[in-house]
């Protein structure tokens, strides 16, 4: 248990350094993370922050070893210096099995494939207000591969009068980004792309029958030197989750 929290820890630290010193066009989403058990199990998951990220997931598994997810995103941020808006969708397909002798852990692997795109205003301040100084604007589409390892607590935690269920996992995706329209102040310029790696961190704990309460963190790393397409972006949510149909 100390050892997931020292990861947690390393990626709340990881992602608010980035966050404090970058920027980029591309804001990652909240990868599902569904701990498929058994055939006809479902998952529905929404995610928000505070400046607004929402996201949201959908899960089937449709055999005891094969489910199909849809995520979406949508942002429309602003501040006095910048204007952010962004929406992505995808979609995949994938392997779970339970492992252990306890049965008390799932491995999962996705690979899908996702399009959305990214309105960018840095702005300053002048007399009338605030104008703009660069505007980003594109479209892109993503390539993905991912695998999610998650974990139940073997002991139940004592919380407001209930004992109830703990789970905590780490979800790492490959994510390749690639820009099809790309507009620098309405003039067509250089379209970039970039592979991430993208590790996510969750914890989950049970609300009630099917409910769920799950804080994320995570960050992004890019492999690519771009100069618009470039890592920066972290995830900081907290979500509901419902599963039905498990066994």
């Amino acid at each position: 248990m100390n050892k997931v929290k020292s990861s947690h820890l390393l990626g709340l630290l990881a992602g608010v350094a980035c966050l404090s010193s970058c920027s980029s066009v591309y804001l990652p989403n909240v990868p599902a993370t569904p701990m498929f058990n058994n055939k006809g199990e479902g998952y529905i998951a929404a995610h928000v922050n505070p400046k607004g990220n929402l996201s949201g997931n959908l899960g089937v598994a449709f055999t005891d070893h094969l489910a199909v997810i849809g995520n979406g995103s949508y942002i429309n941020y602003h501040s006095d210096n910048n204007d952010f808006k962004q929406y992505l969708y995808e979609g995949g397909l994938g392997y779970y099995t339970v492992v252990g002798k306890a049965k008390r852990s799932v491995l999962e692997f996705y690979g899908g494939y996702g399009v959305g795109a990214t309105t960018d205003i840095d702005k300053r301040a002048s007399t009338t207000g605030a104008d703009p100084v660069e505007t980003r604007d594109l479209d892109f589409n993503k390539i993905f591969v991912q695998a999610n390892f998650s974990s139940t607590r073997k002991n139940k935690i004592n919380l407001f009068g209930k004992k109830r269920t703990l789970n905590y996992g780490t979800a790492i995706r490959l994510s390749r980004i690639k820009m099809d329209r790309f507009e620098l102040n309405g003039v067509a310029s250089q379209l970039e792309e970039n592979v991430y790696i993208e590790p996510v961190f969750f914890t989950r704990l049970e609300l009630n029958k099917g409910f769920q309460i799950q804080y994320t963190n995570g960050w992004n790393i890019g492999l690519m030197d771009n100069q618009y397409l470039k890592p920066g972006n972290a995830v900081f949510t907290l979500g509901l989750i419902y599963n039905f149909g498990r066994k």
